[in-house]
């Protein structure tokens, strides 16, 4: 029998339960998962890893963002096997986190980028932004941008359009006080970024951690489907709340 979801819209489905019991029962396959797993470092009754769930991830989507800390990733590697690396994103933060006086003030949180099977068949768009820099001579020689670690460039020209790849580096104001619906809660400048790289236009984001709700929210300003699971009830109620309040999409809708 099918889970009944605890909210609904025309964009967005969310699940109260477990993720590996809810994800098995759904039966679908996204086009991505953008997970914030707990990381298991911390003495908070939520703060457990839920172990075996990278395995499952694998057999509803090929292309999945993870959260995470160093330690995190290290310590639990093996549950990875299924999945390739492509790459890592880091959230700056306003504000660092942590209390240790014998290191450095972690002021940064890492989320990486996993697929499986071709990489030419997964779906990745870097979003571009306008550049501060304008030149003059917008007609641009390939001499001038060759990066010799990529291989040879061949002679061309090319348009300066004024956008630029977005950075794999990225500020944000951390989600705190008042603000916050969950204590580890993603804003949704960052989640929306990573959202447009893997997930086309209409496309099906699954989120199986959901807690505030903040990756439904991204997906669904920016024209993608998602569905979300959340087995503690505080935060599912919550993140409804916040999902049944009318938002307007972002600037570009699905772009």
């Amino acid at each position: 029998m099918s889970p009944q979801p605890y909210y609904e819209d025309d964009q967005v489905q969310l699940y109260l339960g477990d993720m590996r019991e809810i994800l098995p029962a759904l039966n679908l396959q996204a086009d991505l998962i953008v997970a914030d797993p707990p990381y298991a470092e911390t003495s908070l009754a939520w703060d457990r890893w839920p172990d075996g769930w990278p395995t499952l991830a694998a057999t509803a989507a090929r292309s999945m963002w993870c959260f995470g800390s160093m330690r995190m990733f290290l310590d639990h590697a093996g549950e990875f096997a299924d999945w390739k690396l492509s790459q890592d994103y880091v959230w700056e933060k306003h504000n660092g986190s942590g209390f240790a006086t014998d290191r450095f003030r972690r002021v940064h949180e890492t989320a990486t980028h996993w697929y499986r099977g071709d990489w030419a068949s997964i779906h990745h768009d870097v979003p571009r932004f306008p550049t501060e820099f304008d030149p003059k001579d917008r007609t641009v020689s390939a001499s001038a941008a060759r990066v010799p670690h990529t291989g040879t460039i061949g002679a061309h020209r090319y348009e300066d359009d004024g956008l630029r790849l977005a950075r794999s580096v990225q500020r944000a104001p951390s989600v705190r006080g008042r603000d916050g619906l969950h204590p580890t809660e993603k804003p949704t400048a960052v989640l929306w970024r990573l959202i447009r790289y893997a997930c086309p236009p209409g496309g099906l984001v699954i989120d199986p951690f959901t807690g505030s709700g903040s990756t439904l929210d991204a997906a669904r300003q920016t024209g993608r489907r998602a569905i979300g699971i959340e087995r503690h009830e505080p935060y599912a109620e919550a993140a409804a709340r916040r999902l049944n309040t009318l938002v307007l999409p972002l600037e570009g809708g699905a772009a």
